[in-house]
C-alpha cells in the first residue's frame, strides 16, 4: 500500500476517535443527569454498543459516504487528507469550546471542500450529496416532532401512576441507551468506514467499493475507545444547560434518537447523532412547556450546526492548497 493511505488510515481513525469522545456525550448525557447510571458505569456500557453496532446492522451508511458524495476516479489521496484534516480541525475546536457541533456536518464539509478545491466541481456526485444533506437537515426536524409527541403520549399513559414510576424510567434506560449507543455505533463508524474503503478503492487496493471486515473492526474500536474516554464538557451541555433532565426526559430523549437513527441507518442516511439528541431534548423539554427550555444555548448549538459545513470545507480547501503548495 502507498504511504499516503496509511496516513488516510491513521487520520481517520483520529476522526473516529474524536467522533467518539465529541459523541459520547449525546448518549450518554441524559443518562447520567437523570441519575439512572453513574458515568463510568454509562459510558463503558455505551463502547460496547458502539463497537457492536457496526457488525449488527451493517455498513449501508459507509456506501453513501463512500461511494455517493464523489467520483472515485476523478480524486486522489490527498484530497482525502485534506477533507480529514479539515474534519479533525473543527472537531478539536468544538470540543475544547464545549459546543456539541456535528462531527457529520464536519466530514461532510472537509469532504466538499477538498474535493472541490483538488477535483473540481465534477467530481461532485449531486444527487448523492443531496441525499446526505437532505438526511441531515430532517433528521433534527424528526427528533424534535417524535420527541415532542412520544413525551405527551407518555404523560398520557402514565397520568394516574405513583412516583414510582420514575423506577421503570430508570431502569427502563439500560434498554433505551444501549438502543441509542447501538444506532450511534452503527452511523457513524460508518462514515469513516466509507472514507477508508473509498482511499483504498483510489489506491487500486481494492477494485470494487465493498468494505473489508478489518476496515469495519478498526473503525468500530476507535469510535468506542473514544466514547469511553468521553467528552465532560459535552455532557455537562446536554445534560442540564438546556433544562434539569428527570427520568421520564432522558428515557423519552434516548427512545427518540435511537428510532430515528437506526431507521436512517436502514435506509443508508447518514445523520448526525449531536443533532437528533440535541433535538429530541427540545422536542421532549417542549412536550411540557415551551418555557421550560433554555433556548439561548438552543440558538448557540442551531449556529454551531449552521457554520459547520462551510467552516469544515473552507479549512480542507485551505490544507489541500497547502498540501498543493508544498509539493
Amino acid at each position: 500500500m502507498p504511504f499516503q493511505l496509511y496516513i488516510v488510515i491513521a487520520l481517520a481513525l483520529t476522526f473516529d476517535f474524536l467522533n467518539g469522545v465529541h459523541d459520547s456525550s449525546n448518549i450518554v448525557a441524559t443518562m447520567i443527569a437523570s441519575r439512572a447510571f453513574r458515568p463510568n458505569m454509562a459510558l463503558g456500557l455505551t463502547a460496547v454498543a458502539n463497537f457492536l453496532g457496526p457488525f449488527l446492522f451493517g455498513v449501508a451508511v459507509a456506501t453513501t459516504i463512500g461511494d455517493e458524495v464523489a467520483e472515485s476516479h476523478a480524486l486522489n489521496l490527498e484530497v482525502i487528507i485534506a477533507c480529514l484534516v479539515g474534519a479533525i480541525v473543527w472537531n478539536i475546536l468544538t470540543w475544547v469550546l464545549g459546543i456539541p457541533s456535528s462531527s457529520s456536518h464536519a466530514l461532510i464539509g472537509g469532504m466538499v471542500g477538498a474535493v472541490l478545491a483538488g477535483a473540481g466541481f465534477g467530481a461532485i456526485k449531486l444527487h448523492g450529496l443531496e441525499k446526505v444533506l437532505i438526511a441531515l437537515v430532517t433528521s433534527p426536524l424528526l427528533g424534535f416532532a417524535f420527541g415532542f409527541i412520544l413525551t405527551r403520549l407518555i404523560y398520557f399513559l402514565v397520568r394516574n401512576a405513583s412516583n414510582e414510576i420514575n423506577k421503570f424510567f430508570k431502569r427502563g434506560q439500560l434498554v433505551t441507551a444501549l438502543g441509542m449507543a447501538f444506532s450511534h455505533g452503527t452511523n457513524d463508524a460508518q462514515k469513516t468506514m466509507g472514507i477508508i474503503t473509498l482511499s483504498l478503492l483510489i489506491s487500486g487496493v481494492i477494485k470494487t467499493f465493498e468494505v473489508p471486515i478489518w476496515v469495519i473492526a478498526l473503525s468500530a474500536g476507535a469510535i468506542a475507545l473514544g466514547t469511553a474516554l468521553g467528552g465532560w464538557k459535552l455532557i455537562r451541555t446536554l445534560g442540564g444547560r438546556f433544562y434539569k433532565i428527570r427520568p421520564i426526559h432522558s428515557f423519552s430523549v434516548q427512545l427518540t434518537s435511537a428510532t430515528v437513527i437506526l431507521a436512517a441507518s436502514y435506509l443508508g442516511l447518514p445523520v448526525s447523532t449531536s443533532q437528533v439528541v440535541s433535538s429530541a431534548i427540545i422536542g421532549v423539554g417542549s412536550s411540557e412547556s415551551f418555557g421550560k427550555v433554555r433556548w439561548s444555548v438552543a440558538e448557540e448549538i442551531v449556529m454551531a450546526w449552521f457554520i459547520t459545513i462551510p467552516a469544515s470545507a473552507l479549512v480542507s480547501a485551505g490544507v489541500y492548497w497547502v498540501m498543493r503548495l508544498f509539493g
